[in-house]
């Protein structure tokens, strides 16, 4: 059995509430799978974003600490870019949705044989990119203001900028499952399998800024594993390897652990389950606020102090 499985989520730090529920749900047209608060934060929300299931591989989440957060900045040793994959039916619907709504964005361009790539970034900054192809047989999103036809499908492939390919790839490919799939110019794709959602694309980019942390970047990203036994053993290997982790932490809706990598990035080892319909039913999923049992008690002051939103499908204004 395989330990990696491909992408289980990504989480990057956001700012204005309601301009990030907006983009995600009533542009992007994701589902709005979760709202809870930040294990580590009561105070900030946890937004997850995704398909209709909340199907590990679909999964964008946010911490959305306010306007306040200092931005950070893109650049070497960070996750600079998060790409969604779409049907290439999907191309014509998509640039006109960008001109309908002012959004800037880069011109198509083809990155790989049969793979067409559009650019853009969220209200606060974070790299996204749209990704048309047929390889990617997962159905769009249904049900939301996009219709399926031309919804995202999950994540396609993550952007990492380093100086040098060499300890990062090593450790995807002898210690989590993955294989060097193709490679143009700076530019190396691992994957565990050759197929949307499982791919890994570093770029050597040594004349880059150093990143920063701040709003509009990338806190981490999530590998999926099948479960608890698949978990323990990477953790007892990366304790072999003289990695640090975090210990085992109970995220409700999977477990997880988390360790930096040689070069600085944030990775997370999640399980595919129990999934986002323990607390809730599939039917209502994201709709209500729901809180890991250790702030249960301060259910009352939570929802009186967390800023208000309003969830409305279709109505995004930029």
């Amino acid at each position: 059995m395989k330990k990696i499985l491909g992408i289980h989520h990504i989480t990057a730090v956001s700012g204005d509430v309601q301009e990030n529920i907006d983009f995600y749900t009533a542009f992007l047209g994701l589902r709005l799978v979760k709202q809870t608060v930040n294990f580590d934060d009561k105070n900030v929300y946890h937004f997850y974003f995704g398909d209709d299931r909340g199907t590990p591989g679909s999964i964008f989440t946010t911490f959305p600490f306010g306007k306040d957060l200092v931005k950070g900045r893109q650049g070497k040793g960070m996750l600079n870019t998060t790409a969604f994959s779409l049907s290439m039916e999907g191309l014509d619907f998509w640039l006109e949705r960008l001109e309908r709504f002012d959004i800037a964005y880069k011109h198509p361009q083809e990155r790989f044989r049969g793979e067409v790539v559009i650019y853009l970034e969220d209200p606060d900054g974070i790299g996204l990119e749209l990704v048309f192809t047929e390889r990617d047989d997962r159905p769009g999103a249904a049900g939301g203001i996009v219709p399926a036809l031309y919804a995202i499908k999950g994540f396609h492939n993550v952007e990492i900028w380093l100086d040098s390919p060499g300890a990062m790839g090593n450790l995807l490919t002898q210690e989590m499952d993955h294989s060097l799939i193709r490679e143009s110019g700076n530019r190396l794709r691992y994957g565990v399998e050759d197929l949307p959602g499982k791919y890994i694309d570093i770029l050597t980019v040594p004349n880059a800024l150093k990143s920063l942390p701040g709003r509009g970047t990338v806190h981490h990203i999530a590998f999926e594993t099948p479960n608890g036994e698949t978990q323990a053993a990477l953790m007892e290997r990366l304790e072999i390897l003289g990695y640090r982790h975090s210990g085992l932490r109970d995220r409700k809706y999977f477990s997880s652990i988390y360790f930096r990598e040689s070069n600085g990035v944030l990775f997370e080892i999640a399980t595919s389950g129990p999934g986002f319909s323990v607390d809730e039913e599939y039917s209502s999923l994201g709709e209500y606020l729901q809180l890991p049992e250790q702030f249960e008690s301060q259910r009352k002051e939570l929802e009186n102090s967390l800023p208000k939103f309003k969830y409305q499908s279709g109505t995004y204004k930029k």
